[in-house]
């Protein structure tokens, strides 16, 4: 059974520093809100990254869409665009200050893309697993002999219905080994 399948959140705006810090607590805040908030650092340095570069790059304007949804165990982050130029993974070199957005992306997704939208722009996404971490288990409790002060007392008492004669025996373990 499938209790929430899907889950959307959408804002526009303009890729200005100012509002991709904005968009960045936006998406925080959804997330916790959703109750996923081993996500949050992941997408919002995606985010940040992908407005980033629609706020250096893009033409003939700033605007764009950021997109987050969550369908099932995956969350998805996308940005749309009006430049229809597609962005390329750079190699950047060791003191370079720009050009590592796509290839930091690539290592905190599981997965990213870009879909081209004709001639009005462009969708760049990326996404990341929304399943529950596996939590260990806790140890397995202790199981101690009981005493005749405990609730599961050593000995039990027997009743012999046909005589009314009691006695009292030893408790035996119903598990076997």
């Amino acid at each position: 059974m499938i209790s929430k399948p899907s889950r959307h959140c959408t804002v526009e705006l303009q890729a200005l520093p100012s509002r991709i810090r904005q968009v960045r607590r936006i998406v925080s805040a959804q997330l916790r809100y959703w109750h996923l908030d081993p996500l949050i650092d992941h997408a919002a340095l995606g985010v940040t990254e992908l407005l980033t570069n629609v706020h250096r790059h893009a033409e003939p304007d700033k605007l764009c869409t950021v997109e987050i949804e969550l369908l099932l165990d995956r969350l998805t982050v996308s940005v749309h665009d009006h430049d229809p130029r597609l962005p390329t993974v750079q190699e950047a070199g060791l003191s370079a200050t720009a050009g590592r957005g796509l290839a930091l992306i690539a290592a905190v997704s599981e997965s990213w893309g870009v879909r081209p939208q004709g001639e009005s722009g462009k969708i760049v996404w990326f996404t990341l697993s929304a399943l529950p971490p596996v939590l260990p288990l806790p140890p397995y409790p202790a199981v101690y002999a009981a005493t005749a002060d405990e609730p599961f007392p050593a000995a039990a008492v027997t009743a012999d219905a046909q005589n009314g004669t009691r006695e009292r025996t030893a408790a035996r373990s119903a598990v076997a080994g």
